[in-house]
């Protein structure tokens, strides 16, 4: 159950590091402005606890994060109200996208290394969430994509660092995943490994930081996020955040926002993906697909 600081995940420190648990398993820990509030405190938190050397970020249950709970579109949370700004126009979107991201600025800010174990769906919002942290360690079989891009584009962007333009662009212009450990080849996570070890590996990582003096940790993890700035890292967010806006008011955006205003959220993403078959892009071989496009095996 999630503590009384924290309503939408479980924070525990022990064995110096801290470990944030996404506690939403009945929604495939889908983000909601409650979850941003709450990963950003309790990473400041972590980042203050002089015991806690790195810190882990898991999902309970079946998935690590299956994106943003668009749950809102059915509701009236998606209302706009008199006297604040809507989602109309370009500026609109760009300022509640620019909004969207604050909370992952922390991941970058905080002094002390933050790796992401990935298990079951890291999908949409979910994919950025594991990205921002320092390493990604992610069972074999777990799924890695941008769904939502069928219908958008990725309102933050760190894939490109590191799977390279051609899979970024591969992937996020059909929307299509791929498995832990096809990521792992593309460098789009540090590794994979059956998903039986993958607790043990991330905390055998954590064991190896712990060895470490925390202001060491700090400098090395310093240099490299200012070598990703000098790379655009940090402008490039911005820019992601005006792409997506740009986005959303495309007929495609459109069509899909109708579609769950009439079918509700799951029925209309389940729509908009039925062509894309199982949805999987293989790094390896060939992409032979059956007549409802899903991937063969290869012979």
């Amino acid at each position: 159950m999630p503590t009384a600081t924290y309503q939408r995940l479980i924070y525990e420190v022990a064995d110096n590091r801290a470990r944030i648990t996404l506690n939403r398993p009945d929604k495939l820990n889908a983000i909601d402005n409650r979850m941003e509030i709450d990963i950003e405190r309790a990473l400041w938190e972590a980042d203050a606890d002089t015991s806690v050397h790195c810190v882990i970020l898991r999902g309970a249950g079946r998935a690590f994060c299956a994106g943003y709970d668009l749950v809102n579109y059915d509701g009236d949370d998606h209302v706009e109200k008199q006297g604040q700004r809507g989602r109309k126009s370009l500026d609109d979107y760009t300022s509640h996208l620019e909004e969207m991201q604050r909370y992952l600025r922390a991941f970058s800010d905080i002094h002390k290394p933050v790796i992401a174990q990935v298990h079951g769906y890291c999908l949409a919002g979910g994919s950025g969430l594991a990205l921002f942290c320092d390493m990604v360690i992610a069972a074999d079989d777990a799924v890695i994509g941008f769904p939502a891009g069928r219908a958008g584009t990725l309102p933050n962007q760190m894939w490109l660092y590191n799977a390279g333009p051609q899979w970024t662009k591969r992937l996020l212009m059909t929307g299509d995943s791929i498995s832990g450990r096809d990521a792992a080849e593309l460098g789009l996570v540090l590794k994979s490994v059956p998903a039986d070890a993958l607790e043990a590996e991330v905390e055998g990582l954590a064991d190896r930081f712990a060895l470490v003096d925390t202001d060491v940790l700090s400098a090395s993890k310093r240099i490299c996020n200012i070598g990703l700035e000098l790379m655009g890292a940090s402008v490039i967010q911005r820019m992601a955040a005006e792409m997506d806006a740009r986005a959303h008011l495309s007929e495609a955006t459109r069509t899909f926002d109708q579609d769950i205003a009439a079918k509700g959220v799951s029925a209309a993403a389940t729509e908009r993906d039925r062509r894309f078959g199982d949805g999987m892009a293989r790094v390896r071989g060939r992409e032979l697909r059956d007549a409802n496009g899903n991937l063969l095996p290869i012979s």
